[in-house]
């Protein structure tokens, strides 16, 4: 839980502080670099890290993460520029790639389905005490003291969750000699590098038809499928083709995406939309941004018991009609935005998000053994992280078109009309993730899978 934390902190505290950021540091139209460098990352860690956990066992790669995480929240504190200051974040990236997804596996190595949806909700407590700490921690950083104290607040949560870990948590893994896919990890991470590199600055720092943007999108093309033929041959590779061959395991993938790509919308321009065009303080962004982040866990911690009855599949889409008529209904209303409006909003996309997530990713786990939950759960994760940077690339390059050049204080009018844009997006992207939604295998009711399963688990993890 402590652990969960990190992460859980991290969703929030940055966003509120972005227009305080970029007034110290300058670099408005690369501002969304500090979430995509951090998610791109994330993304192409954690398949890495979940061939790890599979191999030599969860702790040491979770301790890994944690040590990776705080050593870039130490290196954000000291940040003098825009530039150091992203660089920085892609190491927090690293490190979240391995905290986020090992903890969620270490739960479902730990309790059986059933028994998870109590766990559940202790984990959905974590979130909803984050979604409150976090925004409030952010704008009272940045109102009174210093944004670098959104990094600085990381270092006693990491050498907490580390003790706690070293501590309490003990596995017993037989050690195998394996081959770890580093072509294939290469091939991922240069490609979406450069495919984002493409979205970000095609339209900014050069036309979208220069020279620049075609080499940047050809390249990132060619360096994705040299990586499909690469994990066609490897061993053992680090993303193995068959997660998505698999219609349970594609189709949780494709809600992933959708997840990433709804949250990172909201919680990157939420913020700087709400100071920008009714002048708030972050402080009070930050806490309309919290009740987005407040109703997730509160519909998470009751996800298991409707799963439970209903099975995964019907909960799963209960959950995103909800976020469908949320998200289209903040898009039409945003035009003359109010704080109670977007908050009411925001919580109930975060109800629905509740119902989507979790569930989704249990539904993954609970179709395969121990040897390959580590995979299954990275692979969800990583299509998470994925439609989080490839995202935020997206929409950064919406808003960058429509502002040309001038940044949401020197003209909100104009950035009131690209962050309009940018909800309708997510409208569109929450519409697409109920397709896949309705395209989930029909299951029967989580209660009755936990009886019929003969799930093998190492007697460590009983």
């Amino acid at each position: 839980m402590v652990t969960t934390g990190l992460v859980a902190i991290d969703a929030t505290i940055l966003a509120t502080a972005v227009p305080t950021i970029v007034a110290d540091l300058g670099g408005f139209s690369s501002f969304p670099w500090l979430f995509s460098v951090y998610l791109l990352t994330q993304a192409v860690s954690v398949p890495i890290y979940s061939k790890l956990a599979d191999t030599i066992g969860r702790k040491p790669v979770i301790l890994i993460g944690i040590g990776l995480f705080l050593l870039g929240s130490v290196l954000c504190g000291f940040a003098w520029s825009m530039p150091a200051l992203i660089a920085f974040r892609a190491i927090q990236g690293l490190g979240a790639g391995a905290v986020q997804p090992m903890a969620i596996t270490i739960a479902g190595d730990i309790y059986t389905v059933a028994e998870r949806a109590k766990a559940q909700g202790y984990i959905a407590s974590v979130w909803a005490l984050s979604s409150v700490v976090g925004p409030t921690l952010g704008g009272v950083f940045s109102e009174f003291l210093d944004w670098t104290w959104i990094f600085w607040v990381n270092i006693p949560l990491c050498l907490l969750a580390a003790w706690l870990l070293v501590r309490h948590l003990h596995e017993t893994v037989e050690r195998q000699r394996h081959r770890i896919d580093w072509a294939g990890g290469a091939l991922l991470s240069i490609g979406s590098t450069l495919l984002i590199l493409a979205l970000l600055e095609g339209g900014n720092a050069w036309e979208w038809s220069s020279p620049q943007s075609i080499a940047s999108i050809t390249a990132a093309v060619v360096m994705l499928v040299g990586f499909v033929l690469v994990e066609r041959r490897a061993a053992e590779p680090v993303l193995p083709l068959w997660v998505l061959s698999r219609r349970l395991l594609a189709t949780t993938a494709l809600v992933g995406v959708g997840v990433g790509v709804i949250l990172i919308g909201l919680t990157s321009y939420v913020p700087t939309w709400l100071e920008a065009l009714l002048g708030v303080s972050p402080l009070v962004s930050g806490l309309t941004l919290a009740a987005l982040t407040l109703g997730w866990p509160i519909a998470a911690s009751q996800a298991g018991r409707l799963y439970l009855r209903l099975g995964f599949r019907t909960t799963v889409l209960i959950g995103i009609a909800v976020v469908v008529l949320s998200t289209s209904a903040l898009a039409v209303l945003s035009a003359e935005p109010s704080i109670p409006v977007v908050a009411a909003c925001c919580f109930v996309i975060g109800l629905g998000m509740g119902l989507v997530a979790a569930p989704s990713l249990i539904a993954a786990q609970s179709s395969v053994g121990w040897g390959e939950r580590g995979v299954v759960t990275g692979a969800n994760m990583f299509a998470r992280s994925m439609g989080s940077a490839v995202g935020i690339a997206a929409l950064g390059a919406l808003v960058n078109a429509a502002m040309r050049g001038t940044d949401a204080f020197s003209d909100p009018e104009r950035f009131g009309s690209a962050a309009t844009g940018v909800f309708v997006a997510v409208a569109v992207v929450a519409a697409l993730t109920a397709a896949a939604s309705l395209a989930m295998p029909r299951d029967r009711p989580a209660a009755d899978l936990e009886q019929a399963q003969d799930v093998e688990r190492p007697a460590s993890a009983r």
